[in-house]
Formats: structure tokens, C-alpha cells, sequence
């Protein structure tokens, strides 16, 4: 760290802010809220407005629809239910979850929904936290029956149509074939929310109820959770998806009477989450702590290691690696991150300016949320515009461009 202030240079810092700052003067991104920490130092920058067009602005303390990176966050309490073992990693799922017992499995990705094989082996637990059950949001498949059917049935999240509640998640889930055999190949997101009724089932109270008296609670996260209470809707901003012709900010959820207005039938794992960067923070700063939390021991070290490094095999990395290089024009360039942990991806290949070993991952509401053990860094940039454009990638990519470029020790 040397011995002088946060190893950041005053330079670097001020080019963040002017960086971040020329993002919200394009009128691209309404607003931002954006922190850094290094050791025992935190910066912090609040630019521009919650809505497109003025209004309240920018707050440290806004509340955010944090989208996929509820993922890392979420997986935590998959973590004690390990450290306790009250699950185990090679578990077979199916006591807890009876609707993924015997499997059917699809011969081909893009076939009919009763041209199967049975799964060559049950789904175990590891399976769900290293997201290769065998179903998940393929991008590169769009437009198959299976995808077609996830869809349809309300699966995933951001449909018009909002989940359904667990068991009748569950029910629906075990009506389609699997689209791998299971262990397989790494598929995106649907592990996630499964997750949650793993863990709602394994110890008998509700996803969030969990995750608060284990989680949120202990780390002092006091504004996160699955829907934001009617005393602090008004830190929401409205969350925009602008129109891809025409750039028009179209709102896609408001805050009053929108989808985190209320609590949700579904607590989504996978994107559910609603918090702030202070939040963030304090949980990726016990992941760098391996686990502890000033002198409260959160998650076991080994836990940490577990997620937080890359658990998928070569073969399971092919599917990872083609959505972060085949997507790019859906995607707007993720970033080549290399592998994937529990919940989170880890860089295992230097494809930026950010080195092997960061963790963490990014949301398509316009979130992104990584720790970098090496430099012993958090950084979290927090906007509520939707990836329907390329803008709010951008704005990620030159804000972990100018965090990596401001470290000057």
C-alpha cells in the first residue's frame, strides 16, 4: 500500500470524477453514484440527477435496483448453509427440491421439448451454485422451444409478466427438460433464484428472512432488500430502458407503485435486490477480509476461496467465455472475464486494465460491483439505466478503466 494516503493519486481520482462526470453531461446517464475503497480510505463520487429529466439529485444514500449483481450478494447464504453443513456441496438437490428428481434432458439445444434422454445423473448441489443444472438464459440459443418455453412460463425476471411464487416457480421448472446434462455446461442466471427456494426449503424461512439475520443485518446493510418500504421509496430512482432507435428515456419501472414497491411473490436471487453503494460495500469488503466483518466472523475463509475464484472446468468454460465473446452486440462487450465462482465471475485471463483474481459481476439495470483482492479494492458504480443501449456498458468499462488507472503505488 506505501506509505502514502490510499495508493490512489489525486490526479486519478479527479479523472474518475471528470470521467463519470462527462457521462451524465452527454445526457446518456441521468445520474451515478460511484464509490472506491482501498484499504481503510473511501471515495465517493454523486453526479447528476434520478431522473432524465432534473428532479432530486444523485445521493450517496440512493437506492438502487442492483439487477444481476444481486447475484454475488445472494449466494452468501448458500455459503453458511455450507459452513454449518446443513447442505453439502455434492448433495443431490432432490429431497429438498422433489420437482428436479429424475431429469429429462433435450438431444439437441434447439429441438422439440420431447425429444430427450434421461439425465445421465441427478443434480447435486454444487451443480446450482456453480450454475450448471443444466437450464439457464442461453443468449446464444434465443428463439428455441426451450428458451421459448422459459419465457413463456415466467421464469425469469423482467417480463411484463412477474414471477410466480416459489412453488408454483418450482412446479413450472420441473415441467421442462433440462437443456444439458447435468454438471455440463455453465448456463446464466436461472441457478441463481433457484438458489433461494434451496434455501428457503433447507431452513424453513423465507429467502430474505435468511439473508437478513445472516447477511444484512450483521454487515449493517440496512437498505437492501427485495422490495424498498414506502419511508424510502422516494430514494428510487425510476429505472429507464431507452428506446434503441431513438435514445427517448423510456421508463421501464418507476419507483411508486413500480415492481420494488412492493414485496415481490418471488425473491429472486439472480436480480431481485435493491440496496446502495454504502451496502455494497460493506459486504465486498468482508469478502476481501475473508469473511470477517470488523471482529464478527460473517462466512468462513474457505467459503470466500469457494466463491470468490474460479470453479468451472474447461469444458463448462467454453459456454462462459462464448457469451462474453459472442455477445458482445447484445452485450455491448461484458468484458472477458475468464471463469465463474458461486454467483460471481472471476477474472482467470487479463482482458483489461482490472488483474486476474477480480470478483464480482454486472446488471443489466446499469449496476456494476467488483473487489479486487490484489489491490485490496472495492469498486461500485450504481446508474438505473437498462442495457438496451450500449451507454451504460460504457460508462462501466471507463469507470474501472479510470479506477485502475488512478492507483499510483
Amino acid at each position: 500500500m506505501g506509505k502514502r494516503n490510499s495508493g490512489y493519486s489525486e490526479a486519478g481520482l479527479r479523472r474518475i470524477r471528470d470521467v463519470l462526470a462527462r457521462h451524465v453531461e452527454s445526457g446518456k446517464i441521468p445520474g451515478v453514484v460511484a464509490l472506491v475503497s482501498r484499504g481503510e480510505e473511501t471515495h465517493v463520487e454523486a453526479i447528476g440527477t434520478m431522473r432524465h429529466d432534473g428532479g432530486p439529485p444523485m445521493l450517496r444514500d440512493t437506492i438502487f435496483r442492483m439487477a444481476s449483481t444481486s447475484k454475488p450478494v445472494a449466494m452468501a447464504a448458500a455459503m453458511i448453509l455450507l459452513d454449518e453443513c446443513r447442505l453439502r456441496l455434492d448433495d443431490l438437490v432432490h429431497p429438498w427440491l422433489p420437482e428436479l428428481a429424475d431429469r429429462q434432458v433435450l438431444k439437441r439445444i434447439d429441438g422439440p421439448l420431447d425429444d430427450t434422454v434421461p439425465a445421465r445423473r441427478p443434480i447435486t448441489v454444487r451443480d446450482v451454485l456453480t450454475s450448471t443444472f443444466g437450464l439457464g438464459m442461453d443468449m446464444t440459443s434465443l428463439g428455441t422451444p426451450i428458451m421459448n418455453a422459459v419465457f413463456e412460463q415466467g421464469l425469469t425476471p423482467n417480463l411484463p409478466e412477474p414471477m410466480p411464487e416459489p412453488d408454483e416457480w418450482m412446479r413450472r421448472l420441473g415441467a421442462l427438460p433440462l437443456m444439458h446434462q447435468p454438471g455440463e455446461r455453465w448456463q446464466y442466471h436461472i441457478a441463481s433464484d433457484l438458489l433461494g427456494v434451496l434455501v428457503s426449503r433447507v431452513t424453513g424461512q423465507s429467502y430474505e428472512t435468511f439473508l437478513r439475520e445472516r447477511i444484512f443485518d450483521p454487515l449493517g446493510m440496512k437498505d437492501t432488500s427485495f422490495h424498498v418500504p414506502a419511508d424510502k421509496i422516494d430514494r428510487l430512482p425510476p429505472l429507464y430502458a431507452p428506446d434503441p432507435r431513438t435514445g427517448e428515456f423510456i421508463v421501464w419501472d418507476e419507483a411508486e407503485g413500480g415492481r420494488h414497491s412492493q414485496p415481490p411473490a418471488f425473491q429472486g436471487g439472480g436480480g431481485g435486490l435493491a440496496s446502495t453503494a454504502d451496502d455494497y460495500h460493506a459486504y465486498f469488503r468482508m469478502l476481501l477480509n475473508h469473511g470477517m466483518h470488523g471482529s464478527e466472523r460473517i462466512l468462513s475463509r474457505p467459503a470466500v476461496q469457494l466463491m470468490t475464484t474460479n470453479r468451472l472446468t474447461a469444458e463448462q468454460q467454453a459456454a462462459r467465455y462464448d457469451m462474453a465473446v459472442n455477445n458482445v452486440h447484445i452485450s455491448f462487450g461484458q468484458g472477458q472475464h475468464g471463469g465463474w465462482g458461486f454467483g460471481m465471475a472471476v477474472r482467470t485471463y487479463r482482458g483489461d486494465y482490472a488483474p486476474i483474481g477480480q470478483f464480482g459481476w454486472d446488471g443489466g439495470s446499469g449496476t456494476s460491483t467488483y473487489a479486487d483482492p490484489d489491490n485490496q479494492l472495492t469498486g461500485i458504480l450504481l446508474t438505473q439505466v437498462g442495457a438496451s443501449v450500449p451507454d451504460p456498458a460504457r460508462l462501466f468499462h471507463d469507470f474501472w478503466t479510470t479506477v485502475y488507472q488512478a492507483l499510483d503505488d
